[in-house]
């Protein structure tokens, strides 16, 4: 009643005055039941690691559950379709990143759209990629890969992970940008990518660092260079691809939060608040970031531009390489 008599007399329509009260209890009042935050695949994935941690967080945070569902499918759909039938009241939340961009490009028909049919919330955390070699070979840096390569056209192979992938994608990205004729090789798995590694089958590849952190910190694998436009802090002497010879090169994996689009935007903001503060929490961070990943919140505005960034960029790389559309 406060909130309501200061508009009032702030010369406030009365119609405008009950939205903004309606507004303010909804919020107050959220989350007023379990939360579901829907994932796109398996168990144990990066980006599964991330949702199950910060979820435990926002559990934490609001006294109310948060309950982690796997729905793999094609391109996210079967998890979308299930967040989009869910009632849109901020209540049940779409994991959504840089592969929901990369599928929103790469199939031709979905049965959602990434913007039009979501807002976006903010993102949780970004998954760095290495440049991954055995421990003996004879690359001991990016300008000895760029060197063999350009020396012996077509003889170069990169291990990646399947075709339209992150891992797929960066290789093809460091092909065009390094001026370099190579095969991009796609294994089924992390451990089938490392055995070929280490067998000589392929030199180099690219992977996303989580996965291989200990591998790294046992030097069973030598990373020459990561992805990101920066240093990863669990490995502060590994120098990015764009320092190591390719200025400007940047990508990396990330995931966020995505909620229907007609979910008010009290509630999203409120949302946002709530990861924000999850994602900030020390031992989120810490823990996080020791399995191989940067946790980073954002607002809703800044996680909206990077998913249209991220599908206009892939959409060029995907097209400049000749990659089918699915």
């Amino acid at each position: 009643m406060t909130t309501r008599r200061t508009l009032i007399q702030a010369g406030i329509s009365s119609p405008l005055v009950a939205w903004l009260a309606g507004a303010q209890a909804q919020t107050q009042t959220f989350p007023s039941k379990p939360m579901t935050l829907a994932v796109g695949f398996g168990p144990g994935g990066g980006g599964d690691i991330v949702a199950r941690r910060v979820a435990q967080k926002i559990s934490e945070i609001t006294g109310q559950p948060m309950v982690v569902e796997n729905r793999p499918g094609a391109g996210n759909a079967a998890a979308a379709q299930s967040v989009l039938q869910a009632k849109h009241d901020g209540h049940a939340m779409l994991l959504t990143g840089n592969g929901s961009a990369i599928s929103s490009v790469l199939f031709r028909k979905l049965p959602y759209d990434l913007n039009r049919d979501f807002r976006h919330v903010s993102s949780l955390a970004s998954f760095d990629l290495g440049l991954i070699v055995d421990p003996q070979s004879r690359f001991n840096s990016i300008k000895d890969v760029l060197a063999f390569a350009k020396a012996s056209p077509g003889k170069l192979s990169i291990g990646t992970s399947r075709v339209g992938s992150t891992q797929h994608l960066a290789a093809e990205l460091f092909k065009s940008m390094a001026g370099i004729d190579a095969i991009s090789i796609p294994y089924k798995t992390t451990g089938d990518m490392l055995t070929a590694i280490r067998a000589g089958d392929v030199p180099v590849a690219f992977e996303i660092l989580s996965p291989i952190l200990g591998q790294i910190k046992g030097k069973s694998v030598k990373v020459l260079a990561v992805t990101a436009g920066s240093r990863f802090p669990g490995l502060p002497d590994v120098p990015t691809l764009s320092e190591s010879g390719l200025p400007g090169f940047e990508a990396a994996s990330w995931a966020g939060v995505s909620v229907p689009a007609d979910t008010p935007t009290s509630l999203v903001m409120e949302l946002s608040r709530i990861i924000n503060q999850a994602v900030a929490a020390p031992d989120v961070q810490q823990s996080l970031q020791a399995v191989g990943y940067i946790a980073k919140a954002s607002t809703p505005e800044e996680m909206a531009q990077r998913i249209r960034q991220d599908a206009t960029k892939w959409k060029t790389v995907i097209e400049k390489s000749g990659i089918p559309l699915e």
